[in-house]
């Protein structure tokens, strides 16, 4: 993108697809104007208590290194644009990590490294295929709102951990 012309690039009087309220010009269709973070960053479904329960869980413990935000925010839209694998669903968990997406039960691994002991020992099961890991991450995927609640919009987080938290 050419940020110093300021134009998106396509020729007057063709047709330029829609953005989002905010989008950068020449950004992809659906793409909002949101910094993206440089550090490791978990996306989770912003509705779901399992995964509110897990972001508390994973801040408590990552020392300060993993930054979270809602597969239904603005981040997760400006992320896609850049990682297609990002799903558009809500029922992986994602990990952003150094360009590389991990999903599902491979996304939990990958953040351990960020945990501190024992918690980071985790990170030496991310060689286990997922065809072996992935199945329990499914069937708790698919009843997560009935056994863990379902919020209808995300929680407020507290004021320690808005830094932590983006859009």
């Amino acid at each position: 993108m050419d940020t110093a012309s300021g134009s998106s690039g396509a020729p007057s009087g063709e047709a330029q697809p829609e953005r989002a309220p905010g989008a950068a010009p020449g950004a992809a269709p659906g793409a909002t104007d949101v910094a993206l973070p440089t550090t490791a960053l978990i996306l989770y479904d912003g509705q779901c208590g399992l995964c509110h329960h897990s972001v508390q869980w994973l801040i408590k413990r990552d020392q300060g290194r993993l930054r979270y935000a809602p597969l239904q925010g603005p981040t997760a839209a400006g992320l896609r644009a850049r990682h297609p694998e990002i799903p558009e669903t809500l029922e992986s968990v994602v990990l952003l990590d150094e360009g590389r997406v991990h999903l599902r039960s491979k996304a939990f691994l990958h953040a351990a490294r960020y945990l501190g002991r024992p918690w980071r020992w985790a990170y030496g099961l991310r060689w286990l295929p997922a065809f072996v890991i992935n199945p329990l991450y499914r069937l708790i995927a698919r009843y997560r709102y009935r056994w863990f609640g379902h919020y209808d919009e995300c929680k407020l987080p507290t004021v320690d951990e808005r830094a932590r938290l983006l859009p």
